[in-house]
């Protein structure tokens, strides 16, 4: 039994990464690494791309609770998109043309359209900014251009190698601001995010969101798709702006 037991630590120790060494606060490769990811990313123009996301809420207690959704987006750069997001909460879509945006509930079998034009990435900052709408996944639209600087980054390190699924990645470490995050990108000729995990360090209980990114680059996407049809009997509703914050006085 003890021959077991020292056998199986062995084997587990084995499995555990290798101690990471000192580096400096922000190492260049590592910086560079996300420029390259985000130069990939702004090449693709047709895709789907599958949303895992698995996050904690903090009870006033301390205790963690875990809750998960998922995210499906199609995409067509520069200006349509649809996106089908799920939950144990409900369902929602979101499909855009180009000139209109339709965000649709099935359970309320209602939907509303606001009239807006534009690129993905300028969508996707009109619906934070005037609506408190969040899209999953906005940074990857982010990544590459000028609304993800790398310059505030305040450390940055790599962490070896893992698999993703089936993918080796190369896995990176950043600070910045009240947030930690680690990122897996695929390695070699198509630098893609497969894994992302945030921690907030400005909750001293320190909750985690990870989201795990599946790609397909050779989705046969249908013009179709990112025009939307009212279902039978469904109602049009009218999506009211948040309120503008007032200066103060």
């Amino acid at each position: 039994m003890q021959a077991k037991a020292l056998a199986i630590a062995f084997v587990a120790l084995s499995l555990l990464p290798t101690r990471l060494h000192a580096q400096a606060p922000v190492d260049p490769a590592s910086v560079e690494a996300l420029r390259q990811m985000g130069a990939y990313l702004q090449t693709l123009k047709r895709f789907r791309v599958v949303h895992e996301l698995t996050g904690e809420r903090v009870l006033r207690d301390g205790q963690k609770i875990q809750h998960a959704a998922r995210a499906e987006l199609s995409v067509a750069r520069p200006d349509k998109l649809r996106v089908r997001m799920s939950s144990a909460r409900g369902e929602r879509e979101l499909v855009y043309d180009g000139s209109t945006v339709t965000l649709y509930t099935p359970a309320q079998h209602s939907y509303s359209t606001i009239a807006l034009s534009g690129t993905i990435g300028g969508l996707i900052a009109r619906l934070e900014e005037k609506y408190a709408v969040d899209l999953p996944l906005a940074d990857v639209f982010r990544w590459g251009t000028a609304d993800a600087p790398l310059d505030k980054i305040e450390s940055a390190m790599s962490a070896g190698q893992d698999f993703v699924g089936k993918d080796l990645c190369d896995h990176y470490a950043f600070r910045q601001g009240s947030l930690d995050w680690q990122i897996w990108i695929v390695a070699g000729p198509r630098p893609l995010p497969r894994k992302v995990v945030i921690t907030n360090r400005a909750d001293e209980a320190r909750p985690q969101s990870v989201s795990v990114i599946t790609w397909n680059l050779d989705a046969k996407l249908e013009e179709s798709i990112f025009r939307f049809t009212p279902p039978k009997g469904a109602s049009k509703v009218e999506v009211v702006p948040r309120k503008a914050k007032q200066e103060p006085k």
